[in-house]
């Protein structure tokens, strides 16, 4: 009774998943719809080719000829695969179709909400909800609920055919029902909880591949191999504890519900029998008999084991649903002319917990101006770039753009748009060298990459690539070195022609040299950007116009 009080009490979750899930289904509803009108035509010829079996068998008994009865029941066997292949092309394109509606809703919700938000949750976790959540969610929307509905028609269909040969084998055939409901409801229950920890065991055994073979060189460094090999068999064998309980429920309440019905169709057998011997029934009729109790009962044992999917989908949308509650970045129509920027902060403060990382930082950039954060490493120094470039969120104070004409904006998602970013480390994706540094801008000409490449001292090793910018690198730029992979990263930000340009440790990785002339020829570009530049080196400094040191989380300016 508790159980049941617990179910009830959830019943509010269930119902918004469920009106949730009703939501992304309505733009495909009349091919949903259309599939099961030809899963339910099939029903229809099926209990035809039934009927038309009977009149076959009471013929060929009666001495009769039987030869045109044959060709129409042939002709309905055809009939019935061309309907099966059509509805099963239309069930897999509609559920990859769907299945991916789904995904780019999410993709798209994941990337266009706050940074720091949608960091809470590890890739490999925010992969399995992409892909095998809502992988669940297709296949419900699609085959579990339209099959369903169709399964309530098609036992009403059966009933009241058989129904009008024997209204007690009909009755005594859906007795069953009630122990199937009960069996399903117990079922149901049991399984969303472990449909729960299946997935939560996925996510985890998926977040450690995904970090392990991100960083294979660390494995390798420390000689983790084999920790890293028994980690992974020990995730395995966890996801394999919760796949087994869940199967082994799923079995034994099949298992039972299959022992009634064979028990119903052992029933029903011996009634035909007795009628027979009794020579109440022909021997077509029996056929009808047993070919239609097994009918009654075959949709009343499939809506039972829908339980088990049904909780499946609710789980998976749960967790879905959760990534949608996901505040969205806040992005304002554009309000100043995005020419000569400068930027202006006012009693900034922010902590990623309780404890804060800046406190009441206040100061203000000019436009064209070269100014270098610098301070330890922990301080705040990225911190306060990303709260520059809105990827934070809940802060105390303001972060104001403005340009030259007086024109000023909020920073938003939006002011992303007249920013260049130089992030810290290798951020380059598999594929060419071009592509790498059209994401910075997607219209960049030829000429305009390799100018960009030319100020980012990359365009000479770029040159000498077997395929020029059209060579192929790996993830994170296999295949390059770090100083060339930072080369194209910096290229990637100059493309942009950004009036706001921000380096946060961007050439490190760079000899000194090299990165003095980097520097050197963004102080030449006209019209000048404002360049914001995170460093440790000393080197950097006499180029820039001030310098502004964070300690004990405020800013000193020098």
């Amino acid at each position: 009774m508790n159980k049941l009080k617990r179910l009830w009490k959830d019943r509010g979750n269930q119902y918004q998943y469920a009106k949730w899930l009703m939501r992304y289904a309505k733009p495909y509803a009349g091919k949903i719809s259309l599939m099961m009108c030809f899963n339910l035509l099939s029903t229809v010829v099926s209990l035809v080719m039934v009927t038309l079996s009977k009149r076959i068998i009471d013929s060929a008994t009666a001495g009769n000829s039987f030869f045109i009865l044959v060709g129409g029941y042939l002709a309905l066997v055809v009939g019935l695969e061309v309907v099966s292949v059509i509805s099963t092309l239309m069930n897999a394109m509609l559920t990859e179709r769907f299945s991916f509606g789904i995904r780019k809703q999410i993709y798209e919700k994941i990337i266009c909400s706050h940074w720091m938000d949608v960091k809470r949750y590890h890739t490999g976790d925010l992969m399995t909800r992409l892909t095998s959540d809502a992988g669940n969610i297709a296949d419900g929307i699609i085959g579990t609920i339209p099959n369903i509905i169709q399964l309530f028609i098609e036992l009403l269909l059966v009933f009241f055919t058989l129904f009008s040969y024997s209204p007690i084998l009909a009755v005594f055939a859906l007795m069953i029902a009630p122990v199937a409901a009960l069996s399903s409801l117990w079922l149901g229950r049991k399984l969303k909880k472990l449909q729960v920890k299946v997935q939560e065991s996925e996510a985890a055994y998926r977040s450690f591949l995904q970090e392990s073979l991100a960083n294979l060189l660390i494995v390798k460094s420390f000689a983790n191999e084999e920790y890293s090999t028994n980690r992974l068999v020990q995730l395995r064998e966890e996801r394999f504890h919760w796949v087994y309980k869940r199967t082994k429920m799923g079995v034994v309440s099949s298992t039972v519900m299959s022992m009634a019905f064979q028990t119903g169709y052992i029933a029903a057998f011996t009634y035909g029998a007795l009628q027979i011997s009794r020579k109440v029934i022909t021997y077509g009729t029996m056929t009808v008999f047993l070919t239609l109790v097994n009918r009654v009962q075959a949709p009343v044992m499939s809506l039972a084991q829908q339980i088990p999917r049904v909780v499946s989908i609710l789980a998976s949308a749960g967790r879905v649903m959760e990534l949608q509650d996901i505040p969205l970045e806040e992005k304002l129509d554009e309000q100043i002319t995005a020419e000569r920027i400068g930027i202006e902060v006012n009693q900034l403060t922010f902590g990623y917990t309780d404890e804060t990382v800046l406190e009441d930082v206040s100061l203000r950039i000019q436009p064209g101006e070269f100014v270098a954060i610098i301070g330890a490493s922990g301080i705040g120094k990225t911190t306060l770039i990303r709260i520059i470039m809105s990827f934070m969120s809940k802060i105390e104070g303001s972060v104001t753009f403005f340009n030259e004409k007086g024109e000023k904006e909020k920073a938003n998602a939006a002011t992303r748009n007249f920013i260049s970013y130089v992030p810290q480390g290798n951020t380059l994706f598999s594929g060419t060298v071009r592509e790498n540094i059209r994401m910075g801008n997607l219209n960049a000409t030829e000429e305009e990459m390799w100018e960009a490449l030319k100020m980012a001292a990359g365009d000479e090793f770029v040159r000498g690539l077997p395929k020029g910018l059209d060579t192929v690198i790996g993830e994170r730029g296999h295949g390059l070195s770090e100083g060339q992979a930072q080369r194209i990263a910096i290229a990637r930000a100059f493309v942009r022609k950004a009036p706001f340009l921000i380096l946060d440790e961007a050439t490190s990785a760079l000899d000194e040299a090299t990165e003095q002339g980097v520097i050197k020829g963004l102080q030449q570009l006209s019209p000048r950007p404002t360049c914001l530049i995170i460093t440790h080196r000393k080197s950097i400094l006499e180029y820039c116009d001030r310098e502004i040191t964070i300690e004990n989380k405020k800013t000193i300016e020098e």
